[in-house]
């Protein structure tokens, strides 16, 4: 993967950001301590005492840091961010940590909570940040590669099925077929993806609607997430435009603006009734239809 393509989006998913910020903090705390005592310059200690307090602030403050970071990162998710941006944001974390490693350090001193050996400023800043490439950047690593692996186990993924034997009439060897698995892992539905609408939520289900090889409009319901379809179908022409819908873009024929000015979609048939595009996915979904 070069420095300008777009990362996978499974990696800017909340469970992902969840397990990210998370597996580093406990990563990063339980790394120094077994670090500390090998360490004649570091305040970090959990006793009692001064130090004690700046070591828990200080924990407190770059798990802060680190929850704020993503939860923006999170906000961004439907813009195209490259490899490169993420390792400069990743980046952005570690210096802003070891700031703030410098800055607790110098108050700590003139505060006479604790005793450096004649280090300076920048020698406690240059000291975290390379504590921080290990203990934020191999976290980092880890996650994203657990994530990776459990992407490929997703309950619902997009396959070429062009050399898979099926029941259903040989297709072009470019044709995408999309297969629906329940929660249990058990193959429900294999269609064709140029013959699908849309999919909609329904509490613990979803509402599969598309089109069958005589076509009329069905509908198939199986017990799955609608949040797990959006990640497992992230880089697809299947596109979520509101909390309770996923439609294929290619099927989009109009978009209208309403009086309140959202917007909805009209698929070319009259048995689908417009579809909402809420505000929270109005932008990005835009982006995708003006660029197909």
């Amino acid at each position: 993967m070069a420095l300008s393509d777009n990362i996978p989006k499974y990696i800017l998913s909340k469970k992902q950001m969840s397990f990210n910020v998370v597996f580093t903090a406990l990563f990063s705390i339980v790394t120094d301590l077994l670090l500390a005592p090998l360490s004649i310059h570091n305040w970090f200690v959990l006793a009692n005492g001064h130090s004690t307090i700046a070591t828990i602030a200080f924990w407190a403050l770059c798990f802060l840091i680190l929850i704020l970071s993503r939860e923006k990162l999170y906000s961004l998710r439907n813009r195209n961010i490259t490899v490169l941006s993420y390792i400069l944001w990743c980046l952005c974390e570690m210096l802003l940590i070891s700031l703030l490693y410098m800055s607790v350090s110098l108050l700590g001193e003139r505060l006479s909570w604790f005793v450096q050996a004649n280090r300076s400023p920048f020698e406690n800043f240059l000291h975290s940040f390379i504590f921080c490439i290990f203990g934020l950047g191999v976290p980092n690593v880890i996650s994203i590669l657990y994530c990776a692996v459990s992407e490929k186990d997703q309950t619902i993924r997009l396959m070429n099925f062009s050399n898979v034997v099926s029941d259903t009439e040989s297709s072009p060897q470019n044709a995408k077929r999309i297969t629906l698995y329940d929660n249990s892992g058990v193959l429900k539905l294999v269609i064709n993806q140029n013959n699908l609408y849309y999919i909609e939520s329904d509490d613990n289900y979803i509402k599969v609607w598309y089109q069958d090889s005589y076509s009329e409009l069905k509908q198939y319901m199986l017990r799955c997430k609608l949040k797990t379809i959006e990640e497992s179908f992230a880089e697809s022409d299947l596109v979520r435009c509101h909390r309770k819908y996923i439609v294929n873009i290619n099927k989009v024929e109009q978009m209208s603006r309403q009086k309140d000015g959202s917007f909805s979609l009209d698929l070319g048939m009259n048995r689908i009734e417009p579809i909402p595009v809420s505000k929270t996915y109005e932008e990005g979904f835009l982006a995708r239809f003006n660029s197909r």
